[in-house]
């Protein structure tokens, strides 16, 4: 086994994809247009605080 630290800052990605479905699943009622918006706001939070992470750690 390698002693190499993992990096999981690309969690993040996933995390908010998940967290975007969570709350359009909320106003899916309203408009299917909100749930695809609130996925796409969720991929890019993801991808800003990956590359947040990914910068703090280097």
């Amino acid at each position: 086994m390698s002693n190499k630290k993992e990096d999981r800052s690309v969690w993040a990605i996933g995390g908010m994809t998940m967290v975007g479905v969570g709350v359009g699943i909320i106003f899916v009622k309203v408009s299917a247009l909100i749930m695809v918006g609130s996925i796409i706001i969720g991929i890019g939070l993801g991808l800003v605080i990956t590359a947040v992470i990914s910068r703090k750690n280097n």
